[in-house]
C-alpha cells in the first residue's frame, strides 16, 4: 500500500500533510499523485470493489508541503467547493526566507499575471490586462543568524500567490529558485508550508481546524520551539 500521511479522516473527508515531493494531482510527469495514493489506501483499507469516489478540492504546489483536503463523498465535495469559492476556508502558511521583510507586519495586496508557458506569476502594483487580484497578510514571527519566519494568512488563491508577492517584496522563499532564491533546498522543495486549515465541516456543521507538523529539519524545528508548537 503506497504511504501518506493522514491527518484527519471521517466518513465524508480525508486530510493528509503533504510531503514537498508529492504532487497532489496527476500531471504529465506521469508520477503517481496523492488522490492515486489515498484511492488505493481507501480501496484497501474498506474492502471497496470497483473505484472510489474522492474529490479533490484544493492543490498545493508540488514543491510545497503541509495540509490537503480530499472529499470522500459527492455531497462533501461540492459542499467544500462552495466553502472555497465563498472564502469561508481559513488557511495559514509557514515561510522561511533569507532577507528581512521590509515591515514586520503587513497586507499585500498586488495584481498577478499567470504566464503558462513559464509556469509562473508575475506580481504588479497596478491592474494589468488578465490579471487577478492578490491579498495576502504576514507577519514575523521569528528569526535565526540566517533566516526569517513569516505566518501567512492567505486571502485569495492565486496561482503562485504566495511565492510570487513575497518575492515582489524582496523576501523569495527560501529553495525557490523560480522567484529568486539564491540556492535549492536538499530534496528540491521550498521552505513553504501550509500549516493550517480551519473551516466548518460540510456535513456534520461542526468547527474543524487541522494543522500539519513541518517537515523534520533543523530550521523548521527551530520554527516550532519558536511558535511555541509541539507538532
Amino acid at each position: 500500500m503506497s504511504s501518506i500521511n493522514i491527518i484527519y479522516e471521517d466518513n465524508h473527508l480525508i486530510v493528509l500533510n503533504k510531503s514537498v515531493s508529492d504532487l497532489v494531482q496527476g500531471d504529465k510527469t506521469g508520477d503517481t499523485s496523492l488522490d492515486v495514493k489515498t484511492k488505493e489506501y481507501l480501496k484497501n483499507l474498506y474492502k471497496k470493489p470497483g473505484n472510489v469516489f474522492l474529490g479533490v478540492i484544493h492543490r498545493l504546489d508540488r514543491p510545497v508541503s503541509g495540509v490537503v483536503v480530499f472529499a470522500r463523498t459527492s455531497k462533501a465535495l461540492s459542499r467544500m467547493n462552495k466553502l472555497f469559492q465563498e472564502k469561508k476556508v481559513q488557511k495559514k502558511y509557514w515561510a522561511i526566507v533569507s532577507d528581512k521583510p521590509p515591515v514586520e507586519e503587513e497586507r499585500l495586496n498586488h495584481f498577478l499575471v499567470r504566464k503558462p508557458n513559464l509556469n509562473k506569476s508575475f506580481a504588479y502594483s497596478t491592474l494589468k490586462k488578465g490579471s487577478k487580484e492578490a491579498s495576502l497578510s504576514y507577519s514575523l514571527v521569528g528569526r535565526t543568524k540566517n533566516y526569517f519566519f513569516l505566518e501567512i494568512d492567505l486571502h485569495t488563491g492565486r496561482h503562485h500567490q504566495i511565492r510570487c508577492q513575497l518575492a515582489k517584496i524582496g523576501c523569495p522563499i527560501k529553495g525557490d529558485l523560480k522567484y529568486g532564491s539564491g540556492r535549492s533546498n536538499p530534496g528540491g522543495g521550498i521552505s513553504l508550508h501550509a500549516r493550517e486549515i480551519e473551516f466548518i465541516h460540510p456535513v456534520l456543521k461542526e468547527e474543524l481546524k487541522i494543522i500539519a507538523a513541518p517537515p523534520k529539519d533543523v530550521l523548521w524545528n527551530e520554527f516550532l520551539e519558536m511558535a511555541g508548537n509541539q507538532g
